[in-house]
């Protein structure tokens, strides 16, 4: 499936601000079922782009803008070809759990086994475990209890904009019993991690089938995870809309949870309040003779009419620094 994104971000400054730094994770990845065709990041005011690829080899974007100005858009353009994923078993053998506790599963996913950050543990979790009897799916094999868990979630809860943020803890969700797509992901990584199972978060982007039950918002980028299974590698799930991640997702970085890879993240030097506004749109892109695969790390790109500077140059005079980001 031809697929292109656009995704724009703008923030909204209440008087001038001197000095705007960012980092923004909104190139699509590369991967055996993801061909990134062709990528774009558009700057206004314009800036000089740079760009590393960071501990999980995600792509991420860096620039200061070190003028006053009063907004600041970001409008990030993708054409990415994907395919479905290789077909899973409808069960595995229940020696996969044995699998799971091996040295060398733990060793290499130690990072998306650790209860941390936004996937911790809490009353209220273990209270949604105990109600749903959800702990009783560990005497199933682990492929079988992770699509029971799915299902339970996209059941448990409503997905509803507003009721939680980019900052909120799953308690929120939990006690509302609503939330979005993050919400659902931190919840899910919490609990596979709890049974043993690694489970990252992946930040990316959904080309939305409201006909075929899709109930994430089509104008706003979306979230899942991926579970680690010795037998299948890594598999996407979305608890949000109850299915696998396929070729209808576009991943663009993968973290341990949400503040690993916001799709855009900053701060900036003044005193005045900020507002963001976000617009995504995802659709079937026209075959064309597009430019070959490339991750643009090697060297720094350039944004029209962009003087040179280091990001965060000067960090240590900052009046206030806000943490600028969005779900």
């Amino acid at each position: 499936m031809l697929l292109e994104v656009r995704h724009v971000t703008r923030y909204h400054y209440a008087a001038p601000v001197r000095e705007s730094v960012m980092e923004v994770w909104m190139q699509p990845q590369k991967t055996p079922r993801q061909r990134l065709a062709s990528f774009d990041l558009e700057l206004d005011p314009a800036s000089q782009v740079f760009s590393y690829a960071d501990p999980y080899g995600n792509a991420v974007y860096h620039f200061d803008v070190p003028q006053p100005h009063d907004q600041l858009t970001i409008t990030a353009r993708s054409v990415v070809e994907t395919s479905p994923p290789e077909p899973l078993p409808e069960a595995l053998d229940i020696g996969e759990w044995d699998r799971l506790r091996s040295d060398r599963v733990h060793g290499e996913n130690f990072d998306f086994l650790r209860r941390q950050g936004f996937c911790v543990e809490t009353d209220a979790l273990r209270g949604f475990i105990s109600e749903h009897a959800l702990d009783r799916l560990k005497d199933r094999d682990p492929l079988t209890a992770i699509r029971r868990l799915s299902e339970t979630i996209y059941d448990a809860f409503d997905y509803e904009p507003g009721v939680t943020d980019a900052e909120s803890p799953i308690d929120l969700a939990l006690s509302a019993r609503r939330g979005v797509c993050q919400d659902f992901a931190h919840i899910m990584i919490t609990i596979c991690r709890s049974w043993g199972i690694p489970a990252r978060y992946v930040s990316g982007y959904l080309f939305t089938d409201r006909e075929g039950g899709d109930r994430s918002d089509p104008d706003a980028s979306h979230a899942w995870l991926e579970v680690f299974l010795p037998s299948t590698r890594w598999i996407g799930f979305d608890p949000t809309n109850n299915t696998l991640a396929g070729e209808r997702h576009v991943s663009a970085a993968i973290g341990r949870d949400y503040a690993d890879v916001p799709p855009s993240r900053g701060v900036y030097k003044g005193e005045a309040e900020s507002q963001l506004a976000v617009g995504v749109n995802v659709r079937r892109a026209r075959p064309t003779a597009g430019e070959p695969e490339f991750m643009r790390l090697a060297s720094p790109s350039f944004a029209r009419g962009g003087g040179r500077r280091r990001p965060g140059a000067g960090a240590s005079l900052l009046e206030r620094q806000q943490q600028q980001q969005q779900q």
